[in-house]
């Protein structure tokens, strides 16, 4: 599968018996907005190997957040502010929390655990 295939589905929750108050049920949580990878092992000639840690998935927008919402960069503003803004509610799901990934949506394992899209810490 290429990386441009997953951006823009719609991203559901698995269903769970007895789900408590604020926890995720099998709806629809939002669209994939962005990827994301960290690199491993040994530099070759111009880097390191990339492994897909997680997918972000924004409830508001599939766009891109333009590396704004790992840092707190506010300049030029107004557009950090506006990204924050659209891209409000938005979370990174690991890939290990992925239950499976169609040809028109992805589906998370039940108790998965929504991260920040900083990686700073969980929401």
């Amino acid at each position: 599968m290429i990386l441009g295939d997953l951006l823009g589905l719609p991203v559901f929750g698995t269903p769970s018996r007895g789900s408590a108050a604020g926890e995720y049920d099998g709806g629809r949580l939002g669209k994939v907005a962005d990827a994301r990878f960290v690199l491993d092992g040994q530099p070759h000639q111009l880097t390191s190997d990339a492994r897909l840690l997680g997918l972000i998935v924004s409830p508001h927008s599939s766009g891109s957040f333009l590396g704004y919402e790992r840092t707190e960069v506010r300049h030029p503003w107004p557009l950090p502010q506006l990204l924050r803004w659209r891209h409000r509610g938005s979370f990174l799901v690991l890939w290990e929390d992925i239950a499976f990934i169609g040809r028109e949506e992805v589906q998370l394992r039940q108790g998965f655990t929504a991260y920040s899209t900083a990686l700073d810490r969980p929401e």
